[in-house]
């Protein structure tokens, strides 16, 4: 059911939307999470949903504020588990993240955002496998070198058990990681690869 929010690695275009400073600090807080020790992990969160809410409340049309309310939402939502709070919160993850996609159509770190979430919501919760991949397709066709896009490409094709595919995407994912010298993201590529045999 939840989020994983991989998908705030890669290259940005020049598209993408800058924002606000509060936005961006936002942003920060929540990748910064993802890397922290587990016991600081809710007090970045809190602040980076705090600092987002502040940002939209100044500029509603500040695409980054309401990607950082995303990123904050899903991630706590990831790192409670799946159980009551989590759904509680699926409505608002999916509508800062539709809200940025309004702003921003052409962000490939929301498009792939809310591939995912589609991809990992169960049906009955409004999950959606083929818009999902539609959408994570869709931030490749804006970033092909989004390393974080391909890979998540390659494990939707291996899940849907299309196994040839999905070893051309992780391949095209670890030359990717390869070419940016990112040591976490080619032991990714590689442990996926590893998975879907030759």
């Amino acid at each position: 059911m939840l989020l994983a929010l991989a998908l705030l690695a890669g290259s940005a275009p020049a598209a993408d939307p800058s924002g606000k400073p509060r936005s961006r600090e936002a942003m920060d807080l929540c990748k910064r999470a993802q890397d922290a020790p587990p016991a600081e992990q809710p007090a970045l969160l809190a602040h980076s949903l705090s600092l987002a809410d502040e940002a939209i409340a100044a500029d509603d049309r500040d695409a980054l504020a309401h990607f950082a309310r995303f990123c904050a939402l899903g991630e706590q939502a990831r790192i409670s588990g799946a159980g009551l709070t989590s759904l509680l919160k699926l409505r608002a993850i999916r509508q800062a993240v539709d809200r940025t996609l309004a702003l921003a159509p052409e962000f490939a770190p929301a498009l792939l955002g809310k591939g995912s979430l589609l991809l990992n919501v169960p049906w009955a919760l409004g999950g959606d496998a083929a818009e999902g991949e539609r959408l994570v397709r869709r931030a490749l066709a804006v970033d092909p070198e989004y390393f974080s896009a391909r890979l998540r490409l390659a494990e939707t094709l291996a899940d849907h058990g299309q196994k040839p595919e999905a070893r051309v995407e992780a391949k095209r994912a670890l030359e990717i990681a390869e070419r940016e010298h990112d040591a976490d993201d080619i032991t990714a590529a590689r442990s996926l690869l590893a998975t879907l045999g030759k």
